[in-house]
């Protein structure tokens, strides 16, 4: 079988790129290099290292049996199909960039792919903690859900014997999802989780929301404390809760459980799905997808200091909920904040650095052109972040700062070509090496177009093809005004080829695998001003946080030995330590630590004597225990935290 490939059609015999247009004539282009090389295989070697940055996007499109010619009237577009044999997720080594950033495309080894045929099209991604066998290895596995983000295409069967199935664009009597849609082939479906082993390659199916009738997943986080995943449904609005093995545990509706929190009415999913083989269904039209509705609507999710954070509707809130001590939805949801950005577009990813900044990236209105040209609506997605005001302001809202920083995506106009993925990388010396030593120190997002600018294409020329649809790279500090445009960055192209500077919407999702316990000597500045990592002789006032531990949440239980904390700290400074020691401040209140704790547990102290509703002052010492067992002096990170206990006693 002859096959076509790239974004819309080429023809590899010849050498020619053939750019498939919406009026259906092809157009000859000559073919740039293919600068990712030949794909990689699932191997028996570990495919996942620090530093690994896992990309999705769209697989391409091909025309069965090209060689034999189409007849006369047919419109090539009518005949063209997802590419089955192409990838749908690539995970690159961006471990050598070759230089200092100057908005440059970065050369990279050819990147392991998993396929449409094996997977489908997805777009979320999240990796676990590597434990296998209850042993940490550490590596870890891949996971990527299956999506509507990057089009829905259907089709019927053969009925012209030309050996191809016939496109539809409307909902019709014996329709179904195109191979490549979502992995059918290999079992999978629209609620389709996938996990790729971190050392084989191997491709399973890990999870599936069976109810979910075409919309796909949102996005997918993992909960290390708990070994647990969390998963958006954008069919239901609901978050899925699901163990380690792949089990659906339970589901947290926002729509009904959240949105009272804030002031707002309970809204219930309306119960619409996508029914390909009904009249009302349109390709062309997300309307009629059955997505659940704009105000319940869950896109990203993050798991970060014992909260799940979560993005809803296209006007987009930032919300979260606790995770208690047993993995269960606390039932505390929080409004945190309404995006600021010139555009109310859906925030489809959500990560946190380890200095408490919290990175938003968009992604434009769903849309999906019948010659598979578009699928967002590109050029005006930003990528932000923001940060917990310090001390908090009583007059505004949200403890959030009012207006994010925004980073400069891209080189066109704006720099707003965001697709809607986002993560944190190690650091990178002068020379485009990655320093595991330092930790969360670069900004890896996705976005459309990133080296097409005609004012600067000669500036740009020097640095590689111009139609770049992939990842940028940028060091975390330049913000704007700093990096516009951004010769401060590097950029990796998803796919390789480079002669379709007008599609949208072709880039997913990207994650990056960076462990940083234990590394120590990381410090960034917070806006507002903490004085770098000091170790005082006495606990400080409470209130004076040194700047190398934050704690993000605290939550009590009572226990037949009375009342227990479980603190939730941020080593933000990259310190590494790894044990408490608690001291009571308080006369008469009786204040207790572990000797030991279990890596990726909350810190949990006992306190004893207080009367309930007391606020009860705690001395913490924050150490690594190598350190202490070398004897005589050792750093200790110091603060005093005040705890305000639970109004209910614990006493039976």
């Amino acid at each position: 079988m002859s096959r076509v490939r790239g974004t819309f059609v080429s023809s590899l015999n010849s050498g020619l790129r053939r750019a498939m247009h919406p009026s259906g004539l092809l157009a000859l282009a000559l073919t740039a290099g293919l600068w990712l090389g030949s794909a990689a295989q699932a191997q028996d070697t570990q495919i996942i290292y620090p530093g690994s940055m896992a990309v999705t996007g769209f697989s391409g499109t091909i025309i069965p049996h090209f060689d034999e010619g189409l007849p006369p009237g047919v419109d090539p577009v009518d005949e063209t199909f997802i590419d089955t044999t192409r990838a749908t997720l690539r995970v690159f080594d961006v471990s050598h960039l070759g230089g200092p950033a100057a908005g440059q495309l970065v050369f990279t080894p050819p990147p392991f792919e998993v396929t449409a045929e094996q997977i489908g099209q997805v777009f979320g991604l999240t990796y676990d903690d590597g434990v296998r066998d209850g042993v940490p290895s550490g590596v870890p596995n891949l996971y990527a859900g299956a999506t509507s983000l990057h089009g829905i295409r259907i089709v019927t069967p053969d009925a012209d014997d030309d050996g191809r199935p016939e496109r539809q664009r409307r909902g019709t009597a014996g329709a179904t999802f195109m191979d490549g849609q979502f992995g059918t082939e290999n079992g999978g479906g629209p609620g389709t989780i996938w996990k790729i082993d971190g050392i084989t390659g191997q491709v399973s199916k890990f999870a599936d929301i069976d109810t979910n009738s075409g919309p796909g997943i949102g996005n997918l986080t993992f909960d290390p404390i708990h070994r647990q995943f969390f998963v958006s449904d954008l069919d239901t609005g609901l978050i899925h809760r699901i163990d380690a093995e792949g089990r659906l545990i339970d589901s947290f509706d926002h729509g009904v459980a959240g949105r009272p929190a804030h002031g707002l009415a309970p809204v219930a999913d309306d119960g619409s799905v996508m029914d390909i083989q009904g009249a009302a269904f349109d390709s062309e039209d997300p309307d009629s997808w059955g997505y659940t509705q704009d105000e319940r609507r869950i896109w990203g999710v993050s798991y970060h200091g014992g909260r799940l954070y979560y993005s809803v509707g296209e006007k987009s809130e930032i919300w979260s909920v606790g995770i208690a001590r047993d993995g269960t939805f606390a039932g505390d949801p929080r409004w945190e904040l309404t995006v600021k950005a010139d555009k109310d577009y859906a925030v489809t990813d959500i990560a946190f650095d380890n200095s408490g900044f919290m990175y938003l990236a968009q992604r434009g209105p769903v849309e999906n052109r019948y010659d598979y040209s578009q699928f967002a609506d590109s050029g005006k997605g930003e990528v932000i972040r923001y940060w917990r005001e310090n001390p908090d302001d009583p007059a505004t809202e949200s403890v959030w700062v009012e207006v994010p920083q925004e980073y400069a995506v891209g080189f066109p106009q704006g720099n707003r070509q965001s697709a809607g993925g986002l993560d944190l990388q190690y650091g990178y010396d002068a020379d485009g090496n990655l320093d595991t030593s330092v930790c969360t120190q670069t900004l890896v997002n996705t976005g459309d177009k990133l080296r097409d600018n005609p004012a600067l294409a000669e500036q740009l020329a020097a640095g590689g093809p111009l139609a770049v649809h992939g990842v940028q790279i940028t060091p975390k500090e330049l913000v704007k005004p700093a990096n516009v445009p951004p010769f401060g960055s590097w950029f990796v192209d998803f796919d390789g080829y480079f002669e379709d500077p007008e599609v949208e919407g072709h880039v997913g999702d990207v994650a990056v695998w960076h462990p940083c316990e234990g590394r120590a000597g990381y410090y960034e500045e917070i806006p507002g001003g903490y004085l770098p990592p000091f170790y005082p002789p006495d606990f400080p006032p409470p209130g004076n946080l040194p700047p190398c531990l934050d704690v993000e949440d605290v939550q009590y239980y009572c226990t037949p030995s009375g009342l227990e904390a479980d603190l939730y700290l941020h080593d933000h400074a990259g310190f590494g330590g790894d044990s408490i020691k608690a001291q009571s401040r308080t006369p008469g209140v009786g204040v207790t630590s572990p000797m030991s704790h279990a890596p990726g547990t909350p810190y949990t102290i006992g306190i004893t004597g207080h009367y309930p509703g007391d606020t009860v002052d705690v001395g913490l010492c924050f150490y690594r225990k190598s350190d202490k067992d070398k004897g005589g002096y050792y750093p200790c990170c110091k603060m005093t935290l005040p705890l305000r206990t639970p109004a209910v006693s614990c006493e039976r």
